[in-house]
């Protein structure tokens, strides 16, 4: 059964990810792998989290199922941290189910739109994170294309992405990034918020958010701005969370998918079809972390305890941004480096060649995916001129073509 199939090539950011552990030199940075990262280069656990953790530990008493829907406390919290007091909530139009992360939630979505309408594409921005298209290849969709990222002005090609939405046909699903964009670290203003809206109810088209990063761009609330003003417009969305990044917990694989549909009565028999999916793919999901965020989410200690932590992790990216921007201003460089002080989020592409990637991983130790996307949270003051002074080198001796979208 097995002799005959090749070798699955391995993933690019996991390979990276062993490169730079057995890389023995003491200079090395890793701008490569998508996780928070403090000062001391550690991606720490939360106070809150621990706290929280405590408390699950002393308080639980079952090791019993709950269920394919997951933890109600948290899925109820997950749900109100989206979507705050909105009126689809209180007009039970909203059924959330707890996941195995944010990669869970896209693949439970995904299961759920080819059993409602086999026929449906599923549009991605032109460049988008890694693993969205065989997340949704994987269940069976077709996939399309729309304008989003101007690699030239490290922008957003805004009027494009509007002219695109404006044709796609009725009954198809639109994935958007609701704040910080993996890989650009461009995202989708809060003046287009409504006009998207306008036109997925003109076209009829299905928006699926992809949040991965709540609170990591403004704060809680402003990042759900998108969320928020999609819910009011139309009559149908899916959304997918991730308490990866927030609450930092990566390995305990916490997300949830979020349906809202046009009414309590299609909601409620869409959430069916939703667990009918998930008994099929995995029964039931893991309950710890999920039992840690429900804490977080429910104790007002704990969730202003929480809130400064995150408020901390995000003032620290944007200090890592606004620095450097201004270092590698200073080595002299002709080439303009602002865009990354003005966009949010891990990440940005420094818009740097695949050649000149390999360079400063092979000759400087500094690691980068073959796209240029860095991971701004990778730098700290005890290594940012080593950076600057690196990239520098680099771009003065050997400038190349910049790579155009993620690989």
């Amino acid at each position: 059964m097995f002799s005959h199939l090749p070798a699955t090539p391995d993933d690019p950011i996991l390979g990276l990810m062993a490169q730079f552990r057995n890389d023995p030199r003491a200079s090395k940075i890793d701008l490569g792998v998508g996780v928070y990262r403090d000062e001391a280069g550690r991606t720490p656990i939360l106070d809150c989290v621990r706290e929280a953790e405590r408390l699950r530990l002393a308080e639980e008493d079952s090791k019993s199922y709950q269920g394919m829907a997951g933890d109600p406390a948290f899925t109820a919290a997950i749900e109100a941290l989206a979507l705050a007091e909105h009126p689809v909530r209180r007009d039970q139009r909203v059924f959330t189910a707890q996941t195995p992360g944010g990669t869970g939630a896209l693949r439970v979505a995904a299961e759920l739109i080819r059993h409602s309408r086999p026929d449906a594409c599923l549009w991605l921005p032109d460049v988008s994170w890694a693993n969205h298209p065989s997340v949704f290849q994987a269940a069976g969709l077709r996939l399309r294309e729309y304008p989003y990222y101007d690699p030239h002005s490290q922008s957003l090609r805004a009027d494009a992405l509007l002219a695109a939405l404006a044709q796609v046909p009725a009954g198809d699903v639109v994935l958007m990034h609701a704040c910080c964009h993996n890989p650009s670290g461009v995202e989708i203003p809060d003046r287009l918020w409504p006009e998207i809206a306008a036109l997925a109810q003109r076209r009829g088209f299905v928006p699926l958010l992809d949040m991965a990063y709540q609170g990591f761009a403004e704060d809680l609330d402003r990042d759900a701005a998108g969320v928020r003003t999609l819910a009011a417009a139309v009559p149908e969305m899916l959304l997918c969370t991730s308490c990866s990044k927030n609450f930092g917990l990566y390995r305990e694989r916490i997300g949830a998918l979020s349906l809202i549909g046009d009414g309590a009565r299609t909601t409620a028999a869409a959430g069916s079809v939703m667990l009918g999916r998930i008994r099929n793919l995995y029964s039931m999901p893991p309950a710890h972390g999920a039992a840690i965020v429900a804490r977080i989410l429910t104790r007002p200690t704990l969730t202003a305890q929480w809130r400064d932590e995150l408020a901390a992790m995000r003032e620290r990216i944007r200090r890592m941004r606004a620095l450097a921007a201004s270092r590698l201003a200073a080595t002299g460089l002709q080439r303009d480096f602002g865009f990354i002080e003005r966009q949010r989020g891990l990440f940005s592409f420094l818009g740097i060649s695949t050649a000149q990637v390999d360079r400063l991983r092979d000759e400087f130790a500094i690691y980068l995916v073959g796209s240029s996307r860095m991971n701004l949270a990778g730098l700290s003051a005890g290594n940012i001129d080593y950076f600057a002074d690196s990239l520098a080198t680099v771009l003065r001796e050997r400038p190349g073509p910049a790579p155009v979208s993620a690989p």
